[in-house]
């Protein structure tokens, strides 16, 4: 990254002498390019840059923030004194003063290994990726139509380095590939729609690794047979096993975004929602049983939310948000941290550099058991396997939840069956983590990009799981 340290520490100098208790410069160059294809017709290329400094500072107990793309002494001299103007703007109407809380802040520098460069992934090559993804596919389909397949790829390097008015100097290089392949499926009367979505952080080995058409193609012929002998979920009450996309997403809504401190606290109520969890029901309130254990990761070799050093410079570790059940500890930055009287666990980032660093998921899963997959269906006489979504929603407290499967299948007699075309799961939050009774060891991550906060950020995350049975329901189907 091209940028003097001395100018980052000369804006650190310069806050301190306005009187700021607290001063953070983060420089942020988010750089790569798109590409999106129709078919196998190009319609969109994009090179893009994003470069500058956000500054943070601590007045009279009030938190300001600035950026600037004026990367001059005199550019970040300007920002630095546009965040203490804020800051004491705003001191005046705080009811509590804004305190971080102690820690010891990293002098670190990292970098993922990219075994092949990132960068050396060609326009060119990227774009025949995409088309070949959709002549594989549409050729392979027997009696269901493809009319349409909407497929993008996304290269992005991110570098960042922060200083801190407390010692803290964090430098970081994570270069992230992202790989959407959109497909709608139509047979007689019925459609069926699938986005499937690969994401990490590593080199151009990653396209090598994913085997995108292979995995696109096997995937389309097993939902054109759900499409064209897919039946309606039995009407009685069934054994249900969710696959590990199914699961990730479950956990990311309904004990990621609430377990965030900022949401606990009520500061997203207005911007990305609400959350059942209040502060006293902290490692007190069973949410679920012995297998309700998530965890929120972001130093996992190669995940498309990683990171080991937070925008405060706080080191990064495992988090665990629910703990056999038991609400156990809330993502946390600084501030929220010492109002709940706890230590930051390094959640807390920014999307680009003219983005306030806020609390954030990285990687969310389910902890896996040690189960075969067989084992976990082995002894149900008729139940559902559910192994990937098509579309759901959750309420703004994220209690209330439903999900309508995409590739799902009977199990009967301890074997998958039929295919089952799509069922719709009801449950509250509380319901589904009491009602694990168990789990396998496969464990698998899903890439997404997580929003949040106001003006919107968007971040890359993972969420994923084990499969995972559940007590008996009823299966709805959609209209």
């Amino acid at each position: 990254m091209a940028l003097d340290e001395s100018l980052l520490l000369k804006a650190i100098d310069r806050g301190l002498d306005l009187g700021a208790k607290y001063v953070e410069a983060r420089v942020q160059d988010d750089y790569g390019y798109s590409v999106t294809v129709r078919n196998d017709k190009l319609i969109g290329v994009s090179q893009g840059r994003s470069r500058g400094v956000g500054i943070r500072v601590i007045v009279d107990g009030s938190l300001g923030f600035a950026s600037t793309d004026n990367l001059t002494l005199e550019g970040v001299i300007k920002a630095v004194e546009k965040a203490v103007v804020r800051a004491k703007a705003l001191s005046g109407i705080k009811r509590k003063p804004v305190e971080f809380s102690d820690e010891r802040v990293g002098k670190a520098r990292y970098s993922v290994l990219e075994r092949k460069p990132l960068m050396d992934l060609e326009l060119e090559e990227a774009v025949q990726i995409l088309k070949d993804t959709y002549r594989s596919s549409s050729g392979a389909l027997k009696q269901a139509k493809m009319p349409s397949m909407f497929n993008s790829l996304r290269v992005s390097i991110q570098e960042k380095k922060i200083v801190t008015s407390e010692g803290g100097i964090v430098e970081s290089r994570v270069p992230r590939l992202y790989v959407s392949i959109g497909s709608t499926l139509f047979y007689q009367s019925k459609t069926l729609q699938r986005i499937r979505e690969f994401g990490g952080s590593g080199g151009r080995e990653l396209v090598d690794e994913w085997s995108i058409s292979k995995a696109v193609v096997d995937e389309l012929l097993n939902l054109e047979k759900i499409l064209v002998e897919g039946k309606t979920p039995p009407e009685e009450k069934v054994d249900i096993v969710l696959g590990s996309e199914v699961v990730g997403l479950i956990v990311h809504e309904s004990a990621g975004h609430p377990m965030e401190a900022d949401r606990i606290l009520g500061r997203e109520a207005a911007q990305a929602g609400e959350s059942y969890v209040k502060p006293d029901m902290i490692g007190k309130f069973k949410v679920g049983n012995k297998y309700a254990t998530v965890i929120e990761d972001p130093t996992i070799p190669g995940s498309y939310g990683f990171y080991l050093y937070d925008d405060e410079c706080v080191r990064a570790r495992p988090r665990y948000l629910y703990k056999e059940g038991v609400l156990h500890e809330p993502l946390h930055n600084r501030q929220t941290a010492k109002l709940f009287g706890s230590n930051s666990n390094g959640a807390s980032r920014a999307m680009n550099y003219e983005s306030e660093p806020i609390i954030r998921m990285s990687n969310t899963y389910l902890a896996p058991g040690s189960m075969k997959f067989e084992e976990l269906i082995e002894d149900i006489h008729l139940g559902i396997y559910v192994k990937s979504y098509m579309e759901w929603n959750i309420d703004d407290a994220r209690w209330n939840q439903r999900y309508v499967g995409l590739e799902s299948y009977i199990i009967r007699n301890g074997e998958l069956a039929e295919p089952v075309l799509n069922p719709v799961l009801e449950f509250t939050t509380g319901w589904f983590y009491g009602n694990i009774v168990g789990v396998d060891r496969n464990l698998e991550f899903y890439p997404g990009t997580c929003g949040k906060g106001e003006p919107s950020q968007g971040v890359p995350v993972w969420f994923g799981g084990p499969n995972v049975r559940l007590n008996k329901m009823n299966v709805g189907v959609l209209k």
